[in-house]
Parts: C-alpha cells; sequence; structure tokens
C-alpha cells in the first residue's frame, strides 16, 4: 500500500520552500520541526512564525520597488499594516522592524498606537491611516492624535458628516484627510454598491462644500478597496480604472490631493496548488495607474497599501491532536480533534475557508479518507475538504498505540480575533496555548510560551459566576422619569 508521503509527492510539487519532511517523517514547517515543540507543549496548539512576517513585508516592499523601476514610476511606495488581522503586540512590533505604518479600523487601535508610540516603536512621523465607521470615541481619538502632532494621522472619511468632528475638535495647523470611495461589489454580491465609504456621486460636493474652504483642511488622499482582493479579473481592472479617473478628476480640483491607497487584498496561499503571480499583478496596477495618470496629464500618485493578511497569514499555524476514530457508517470515518473548528479556526466553519492541512507524523504510513470532527456539540464543527481535492485523506494509524498529530497551516490571520481569544466560546471550549517561534541572531530556532490554555476562573469570571463588587442598581419608575435608585445591588439583567 502506498504510503502518506507518496500521495503528496504525486500530487503536489513536494517539498516545497515552506514544508518539508525530516529523516523521521514528521513534518517541517519553515525548517521548525514541529514534533519538537509537540513533545515541548503539547497540544491544541496556536503557533506564530515570527520571521514570516518580516519576510512578506520585505516581499511585497521588492514587487512595487521593481514594478515602479520597470516603469519609471515616479511616486513613492509606503507599506502599511492592517492591524486588525491580528492586533497582538508581536505581530506589530514585528512588523515595525520592518519599517512598516499603520492603518486602524477603531477606537481602541488609538490606544495600541499610544502604547507603541509611549514604548518608542512609532512616531509623530508614522502614518496612521484611520479607516472605518468612526464612533465618537474613535473620532476623539484622532482628533486628539491631531491635536498632539501626529502629522501624518489621516482620518479616511467614510460618510459625509464625519468631517464636522475634526471641523470642531481638530486644532492642529494642518490636518490631512482621505475619502474613501464607495466602490461596487462583484456582480455575485447580495449588494449592488458598498456600505463603506463616499459615493462618487457625493465626493466633488464634500471637498468643495466642507475641505476647500477651510485653509487648515487638505485632501491628501482617495481610497479604494474591494473585498474580493487583488485579481486579475475584469471586475478588479474596471473599479481601479474608474477609482483612477476619479483620482485624476479630483487633483486637477484639489492640488494638494498626491496619495492614492489601493488597500490590501493580496493572497496568501491556501493550497499546495497556488498559483498566483505577484510580480506581474503589482506590473500590471503600477502600469495600469500611470497610464491612466499620463492619459489625463495629473503626476502620478504616491501609492499606499494596508495590506493584513498578506502581513501575517502565513505566519500561524494550528496543532491538534486527533484522540479517536469513529466509523460512522460504511463510507463516513471520522478522525477526532482535541479542539474546535468553530471556535480556534472559525473562518473554516463561517465562510468556508480552506486551509493547508497535512499530519504532523507518520507520513510513511499508508492513507484513508477521513472526515475531521471538532470537540463542539454541533453539527457543523467539522473539516472535510481541501482546495484541490473532494476528499482528506490522512495516515492510517493504531489509536491504541500511536499518536497522530495533524497541522492547519496559514492561519495567522483573524482567527484569535473573529473566535473571541480569551472570551467565550461555543461550548466554553478553551483557548489554545499559544507560542511564538523566532529565529536568534545566529539563526537558530526559539520558543516562547505567549499564552497558556485557557482556564475555567477566567470563563467564570466573564459570565458573572465569580463574587464581583456590587453594582449600583438602576430602575425604571413607571412613569418613565428615569430617576436613579441609588440602592446597591447587583447589576440587573432584562
Amino acid at each position: 500500500m502506498k504510503r502518506y508521503i507518496d500521495l503528496i509527492e504525486q500530487t503536489f510539487e513536494f517539498p516545497t520552500r515552506e514544508f518539508g519532511v525530516d529523516e523521521d517523517h514528521t513534518l517541517m514547517f519553515n525548517n521548525v520541526p514541529l514534533m519538537d515543540i509537540i513533545k515541548q507543549y503539547g497540544t491544541p496548539l496556536k503557533i506564530s512564525y515570527l520571521p514570516k512576517i518580516s519576510e512578506h513585508i520585505e516581499n511585497a516592499k521588492l514587487l512595487f520597488r521593481n514594478a515602479m523601476k520597470k516603469y519609471n514610476y515616479k511616486g513613492s511606495y509606503t507599506y502599511c499594516y492592517c492591524t486588525k488581522s491580528s492586533h497582538f503586540r508581536f505581530v506589530i512590533e514585528t512588523a515595525l522592524k520592518s519599517n512598516v505604518h499603520l492603518e486602524t479600523s477603531s477606537a481602541f487601535d488609538i490606544d495600541i498606537i499610544r502604547a507603541l508610540y509611549a514604548d518608542g516603536k512609532i512616531n509623530q512621523n508614522t502614518y496612521i491611516i484611520c479607516n472605518g465607521y468612526k464612533r465618537p470615541k474613535y473620532l476623539e481619538g484622532i482628533s486628539a492624535l491631531h491635536n498632539e502632532g501626529f502629522i501624518n494621522c489621516i482620518p479616511i472619511l467614510d460618510n459625509l458628516k464625519e468631517i464636522d468632528y475634526y471641523m470642531q475638535h481638530s486644532t492642529a495647523e494642518n490636518v490631512n484627510l482621505g475619502i474613501r470611495i464607495a466602490t461596487d461589489e462583484e456582480p455575485n454580491f447580495a449588494f449592488y454598491t458598498s456600505r463603506l465609504g463616499v459615493r462618487y456621486s457625493d465626493i466633488n460636493d464634500l471637498y468643495r462644500d466642507k475641505i476647500k474652504p477651510n485653509p487648515r483642511f487638505k485632501l491628501k488622499m482617495l481610497h479604494f478597496f474591494i473585498n474580493a482582493g487583488i485579481k486579475d479579473n475584469a471586475y478588479y481592472w474596471s473599479e481601479l480604472t474608474r477609482f483612477m479617473f476619479k483620482y485624476c478628476e479630483m487633483k486637477k480640483m484639489c492640488p494638494d490631493l498626491d496619495s492614492i491607497d489601493i488597500g490590501g487584498g493580496l493572497p496568501i496561499q491556501t493550497s499546495l496548488v497556488f498559483n498566483y503571480d505577484y510580480q506581474a499583478m503589482i506590473d500590471e496596477i503600477i502600469e495600469n495607474i500611470q497610464w491612466i495618470c499620463n492619459k489625463n496629464n495629473v503626476p502620478v500618485p504616491h501609492i499606499f497599501t494596508e495590506f493584513g493578511s498578506y502581513t501575517v497569514g502565513e505566519s500561524g499555524a494550528v496543532i491538534y491532536k486527533v484522540i479517536d476514530k469513529k466509523q460512522q457508517n460504511d463510507r463516513e470515518l471520522w478522525y477526532m480533534i482535541d479542539g474546535s473548528f468553530i471556535t480556534q479556526l472559525p473562518d473554516s466553519w463561517g465562510i468556508g475557508q480552506k486551509y493547508i492541512m497535512m499530519p504532523v507524523n507518520n507520513w510513511d504510513s499508508p492513507y484513508e479518507k477521513v472526515n475531521l470532527g471538532g470537540l463542539t456539540c454541533d453539527s457543523q464543527d467539522f473539516y472535510n475538504t481541501e482546495a484541490h481535492s473532494e476528499d482528506l485523506y490522512l495516515p492510517i494509524f493504531d489509536i491504541e498505540n500511536e499518536d497522530q498529530y495533524i497541522g492547519f497551516f496559514h492561519t495567522g490571520a483573524y482567527q484569535e480575533s473573529l473566535g473571541g481569544y480569551g472570551g467565550i466560546q461555543h461550548c466554553l471550549i478553551p483557548a489554545p496555548q499559544h507560542v511564538l517561534v523566532n529565529l536568534d541572531a545566529e539563526g537558530n530556532i526559539t520558543t516562547e510560551l505567549f499564552a497558556d490554555e485557557q482556564n475555567s476562573d477566567s470563563m467564570m469570571e466573564i459570565l458573572g459566576y465569580k463574587s464581583q463588587p456590587a453594582k449600583e442598581l438602576h430602575t425604571i419608575p413607571s412613569n418613565g422619569s428615569g430617576k436613579k435608585n441609588k440602592k446597591t445591588a447587583e447589576e440587573v439583567v432584562v
């Protein structure tokens, strides 16, 4: 019978630059011996391989540098990290070592900006691109940064009213602004136009009526992003072209406008079969932008990107142990894992995201078709396909006498946030322990336990089962006056 390694080597180009198998028939991830980490920490286990973050940042910078040189592009390129992809300090500080700038999404991002500034990780010249629909606390934080001298804090206006707050509260001598343009969604999307940003038809009036009359305010940037990401298809090129013609129109009205933000969207590898020509795609973007600007006789803009998944996605891995085999009928064999897809890899459940999945050990064993089942009592807590195949194969092993470990790779973006890291997950499945893997100055692999597996005490406190300070009781009188009852009591749940 063929071995699992025979199946992989016959189906894919394997080994790859990232994955290989050692002499003990166990998987290597970026030359990291995964079984050594499993022996040290156990499972379930999340791994962040930090050098991959720097590698991707430098690669993206090289792509744009090559393209700009090829077409003699006169604008500059600025790499911003999209913090919502992973807010962890070790991620952002690793990214900042590669001289990136930052893009924010919420009020609490401003607290992160302040912490980084206090530690000397950023300065007041760092670009802070403030995206999203902004509630009062977020608006307050942005204006405070303006007033404290963060000259490159650029709020991206998401609606027609947002600027009113800055006009009243941002007292800095110069306040730079951007406008997000509401793009059309993909033809198969539920809505025609994105809910995010300002309509094309409203942008001219927004500039003329509210930005141009105020000498302290300068429109510096137009922002473009489509949910489908950067793809070589008619939809992407149509929207980018439409956006660039609008930029040229606005540039003739607004001399201060000199930059565009084309958002994120560079894909990451979700299968061992992955064919995406990054350089060709970036070349074509630069060529199109330059051609449209030349056609309209305007200078080319400086280009900003805000790559999130591309920055951090391929640094992540989740390792599980197969704890049981269940033959539920003649055709369906289940390998049960010591974790949950719904809680720990929520994109696999919520949007059908596929990840690279491979066994960590037993590569010299024969294989069988399986389904993977999670721990929760939910019928949707399973994983049974890969992007390249309808069937999922794993090594055959003796559950009584052998251990089998499996790994999901390129899981570094969004999963912790969507899964409620450190909070309450479905069926109270705890967040797994989290290990950081890095390289020291000599190139030796180092590991560090970032967080233990979540314990019951943290959950009990969140759920209100641990004693807490008494809270002030509020009553709603029948006359609706809303006066407070000053009696001390536990919080009222209605």
